[in-house]
């Protein structure tokens, strides 16, 4: 195949793709917002389930909702007639995949959801397949052209699968207002789990923190800044706030013979840049980048605007923040 025929295949696999994704779009309706309702609603888990290339995006599947707070694993269909059906409680929703929706080992999933009263969802281009009858709800794929032609496996009908997938999700977390914090909480590690950290979750607190009042001489402050080894220290009113912050860069700035003995006071910048407990860690380390002005640490207030941690950009970079 010459390098022009070899792009031309896959910009028109693409172009199928994309074709069967906009059918998919304007096709979803008002089951789709049923479904998002009964799983926003759900007291147990919500098992996926697909054979052959259905199966694999039904685990995709589960794995994206486990993901983003709804509870969620797959069961393979032939493995649930041989015992997994136990898995499945009438707490539980079943989300079951098939193109054709005659996959003849769905049959016992189907009987075991209707005896037990088990909510049924079915994804399936079938309209009046087996699978569809036997469902509670139906999202109904359209029946779009596979990209491969003659031998019709599945190319676009798993491609629309994986994106309904990713809509049902998406939705649920709007539902329910799952945010950046909640999310982070299942993805501790890796590079998201850096990004998706908060300023708590980095930063020091307790007797880490260099602290001195607004009326402390700047030889205590200078011996302060020493101790705690972070380039700085936070200066606080008689109600415990922060007023203002001294760092290495304010000392070079106000160098002069009597520096020691002048007050914390009156070398501080006032109304430093602050940061909540909950923030992200990302959000900080933009914070403290963005601009002109760039600084190396954060001191973070709680409501009452005490200070409660100090963050330092080297925490954000060991972390992996970016």
């Amino acid at each position: 195949m010459t390098h022009e025929s070899v792009l031309a295949s896959m910009q028109r696999t693409l172009d199928t793709e994309m074709a069967g994704l906009s059918a998919l779009r304007s096709s979803i309706g008002r089951d789709a917002s049923e479904i998002v309702r009964l799983l926003a609603g759900l007291e147990g888990r919500l098992i996926c389930a697909g054979v052959g290339k259905s199966g694999h995006v039904a685990r995709k599947m589960a794995a994206t909702f486990a993901s983003t707070g709804t509870p969620a694993q797959f069961v393979h269909p032939s493995e649930a007639s041989h015992g997994d059906l136990g898995m499945i409680t009438t707490r539980d929703a079943v989300l079951a995949l098939s193109k054709s929706g005659e996959t003849r080992e769905m049959g016992d999933l189907i009987a075991y959801c209707r005896r037990f009263g088990v909510p049924l969802i079915a994804m399936t281009a079938g309209a009046d397949s087996a699978l569809a009858r036997g469902a509670d709800l139906v999202f109904l794929m359209p029946n779009a052209a596979e990209a491969c032609g003659e031998t019709r496996a599945p190319t676009t009908s798993t491609t629309m699968m994986m994106a309904a997938g990713d809509a049902l999700a998406v939705a649920l977390i709007e539902a329910r207002g799952f945010t950046a914090n909640d999310f982070a909480r299942y993805h501790p590690g890796g590079a998201l789990g850096a990004a998706l950290a908060s300023v708590e979750d980095l930063m020091h607190a307790g007797d880490e923190l260099p602290l001195v009042a607004l009326t402390a001489s700047m030889g205590d402050a200078l011996i302060e800044m020493s101790q705690k080894g972070f380039g700085c220290v936070g200066v606080t009113g008689e109600d415990g706030r922060l007023a203002g912050i001294v760092t290495d860069g304010d000392l070079r700035r106000r160098m002069a013979p009597d520096l020691t003995q002048r007050r914390a006071g009156d070398v501080m910048t006032a109304d430093p840049m602050t940061a909540s407990p909950g923030l992200l860690a990302a959000e900080a380390l933009r914070r403290m980048t963005a601009g002109d002005r760039k600084i190396t640490q954060l001191f973070v207030t709680g409501e009452d605007g005490r200070p409660v941690g100090l963050l330092h950009i080297h925490d954000l970079l060991r972390a992996g923040v970016s």
